[in-house]
């Protein structure tokens, strides 16, 4: 007899705009995500930004990573605990198709498999943190990288360097950059990946934290884009690339 699924895994959704403006409504969503409030999406950001669902273990990471007393050695790995469990919901949300295969005992298994023509793009450097763990999932996927950083005279974000699969445009790219602050670096990057043909719609932001200004800031440029990250705060560790990469 199968026994009964447990109620922690019907998992609510909430509204990122509860963070934004405190709207709320009940709500569901069939993939393991929420929204960063609680209710159905009433504007834009509130159905582009989704959060991972919240429990002990991602708040005690978000805890440590957060914490100035914590080793470099802890932020690591934590850091890269964080991580996988937001590449492996980015990977959920991207397109499956079913299948059938046998198993050793000759028996048949409905299925479902990973669609091909999806790949990675890091934003420089704080991005690179990610690579390894979308590695992890997808031993064989191709990883491209965006260079952005700000203007001496200007301060605006600028492009220095840009390095994508040849076919990119074909592509459903995972969007790697950790921290959201005022959401200009992944605006400008977005923007270069445009010019490349890629479509916004197609385009998945793997974050670990944001402010709501940074997520609402991109999705007013970019509504078709989706957001994955396991916070919205006001305050982001934005030390968080000098200590991952030990230059603090």
């Amino acid at each position: 007899m199968e026994a009964d699924l447990p109620i922690a895994s019907i998992m609510p959704c909430q509204n990122a705009q509860q963070q934004l403006s405190k709207c709320e409504q009940s709500h569901s969503l069939p993939k393991q995500v929420r929204f960063a409030g609680g209710g159905e999406p009433a504007e834009p950001e509130a159905a582009q930004l989704k959060l991972l669902p919240m429990n002990d273990q991602i708040r005690e990471l978000q805890t440590i990573i957060r914490d100035k007393t914590t080793s470099r050695g802890d932020f690591v790995f934590c850091a890269d605990r964080l991580i996988r469990l937001v590449v492996e919901e980015g990977l959920n949300q991207l397109p499956y198709t079913e299948c059938t295969v046998t198993t050793p005992t000759g028996h048949k298994y409905d299925g479902v498999k990973f669609e091909k023509g999806n790949c990675g793009v890091s934003i420089m450097r704080s991005g690179e943190a990610m690579e390894q763990g979308l590695r992890d999932c997808c031993r064989s996927i191709r990883i491209g990288k965006i260079l952005i950083q700000s203007d001496e005279e200007t301060q605006k974000a600028k492009v220095y360097y840009a390095k994508f699969p040849p076919d990119i445009y074909r592509r459903k790219v995972l969007l790697m950059y950790p921290i959201l602050s005022t959401g200009n670096t992944v605006i400008e990057a977005v923007k270069v990946l445009i010019e490349h043909g890629v479509q916004p719609n197609h385009i998945i932001l793997l974050s670990l934290f944001s402010t709501p200004h940074g997520a609402k800031s991109i999705i007013e440029e970019f509504p078709e884009i989706t957001i994955l990250a396991t916070e919205v705060h006001p305050v982001a560790p934005t030390h968080f690339g000098q200590k991952y990469f030990g230059t603090d």
